[in-house]
């Protein structure tokens, strides 16, 4: 095992050892659980088949609208908001 120093934000401090109390666990028994949820919920990216995208969009058509009328339909669509 590795013995490590930390610095904790006072509350965070607090809020620690009031879980360890109420659990009746140590400061440190904590910390390590905290250490291991996290790791479990942000894997290494590296081990992710392929590196997130946006998904690719769908061609609909041409737009129907003249282009003289887009000022004016984006006009329209920010005063509905």
């Amino acid at each position: 095992m590795i013995k490590t120093q930390v610095q904790l934000p006072d509350s965070l401090y607090r809020e620690a050892k009031r879980v360890a109390r109420e659990r009746e666990m140590s400061l440190a028994e904590v910390i390590r659980r905290g250490v291991e949820y996290i790791t479990r919920t942000y894997p290494p990216i590296s081990d992710r088949e392929q590196p997130w995208s946006p998904p690719k969009p769908h061609h609909l058509g041409p737009f129907k609208a003249p282009v003289e009328d887009w000022r004016l339909l984006a006009e329209e669509s920010i005063k509905e908001n």
